[in-house]
């Protein structure tokens, strides 16, 4: 472990020294746990010509192993820790930003409450991004977007399904400024409305990205865009200001007052509601994913609990937010 920790500190800086420093060793020491390391593995993991540390194609293939054993070890110690009986935990969670934005404070801080003494890490980002980084096992758990992208060994369980709309800005003045004459007059978009629309696009790495660019393609059309690459308040941000819409689910625009949410829809027929359930229009599923070869320890497992819990009750009080359904069951 100590060796797979030395190696992974001088990969990250590219440098011997530097990475001691940091692991608070002496350089000879490190160099020397290094050495012994290629010496086990029959493969020099570094190329030291002229000074430049660079890793060899060794190194790349053990560098992604090694991070994601560090931190199953680091993931057991904790579990050893809250069996041994001592009051305390992690739970890493990653979570697309308008879940972030939206009800996930709410189940954070009843989590909090109910365990206090477990610590809270949570990672924001794209659904694309939460599933490298659990599989890679940075991650405890995950709230992603179904279906996954290619096929992750996680498991999944879905927990809520939310509408997509299109935000623009509320308002006679914001929505004439940005989009006078853009956008039809009628309580929900087609795809095909925003055909030569200017749309405001999430970076690589959002499922939304995907899904928007993917839903005009079916429609028989290229999106066209006025700004990309943001995160999502910027995007948001953006369609304040009038460079555009976007496609968001509806979760997103809560405590937005300067922004509206016209539901979409691929055509006409997904306005039957004998063909979407309760819910009309394109509709993204929310799910909470762990590593299939790793049991989520007790810490997580209590997270997932309080989070279904709060998800049950928010649904029978009729609090949750509008456009959002539970699929959990009490």
């Amino acid at each position: 472990m100590q060796q797979l920790a030395y190696f992974v500190a001088v990969a990250e800086v590219r440098h011997f020294t530097h990475a001691a420093e940091l692991l608070h060793v002496a350089q000879p020491s490190l160099s020397k746990q290094i050495r012994a390391l290629e010496a086990e593995l029959g493969a020099p993991l570094f190329s030291r010509a002229r000074g430049n540390i660079t890793l060899t194609p060794a190194g790349e293939a053990l560098l992604p192993l090694a991070k994601r054993i560090l931190a199953d070890v680091d993931t057991a110690r904790l579990e050893v820790q809250e069996l041994a009986g001592l009051r305390r935990g992690r739970v890493r969670l990653g979570a697309t930003p308008s879940l972030c934005a939206g009800l996930l404070a709410d189940v954070l801080r009843r989590f909090h409450d109910a365990y206090p003494g477990i610590r809270l890490i949570v990672e924001e980002g794209g659904s694309r991004d939460l599933v490298r980084e659990l599989t890679r096992g940075s991650l405890d758990l995950a709230l992603v977007i179904l279906p996954l992208p290619g096929d992750p060994p996680l498991d999944t369980v879905p927990i809520l399904r939310e509408n997509l709309v299109v935000a623009s800005p509320a308002g006679p003045e914001g929505g004439d400024r940005a989009h006078r004459g853009l956008l039809p007059r009628r309580p929900y978009l087609r795809i095909e409305d925003l055909r030569d629309r200017p749309l405001v696009m999430f970076r690589s790495g959002y499922d939304l990205r995907e899904a928007t660019i993917s839903a005009c393609r079916a429609a028989g059309f290229e999106p066209s865009f006025a700004v990309e690459g943001g995160e999502m308040d910027a995007v948001l941000r953006f369609v304040e200001a009038g460079l555009g819409v976007a496609v968001v689910p509806s979760m997103a625009l809560a405590g937005r007052p300067g922004l509206r949410g016209t539901p979409l829809v691929m055509d006409d027929s997904d306005l039957d509601p004998s063909r979407r359930g309760r819910n009309s229009g394109l509709l993204r599923t929310v799910a909470l994913a762990h590593r299939k070869d790793v049991e989520p320890t007790h810490a997580a497992r209590a997270f997932q609990e309080t989070l279904q819990t709060f998800l049950v009750e928010a649904a029978l009080a009729g609090s949750l937010p509008a456009g959002v359904e539970a699929l959990v069951n009490a």
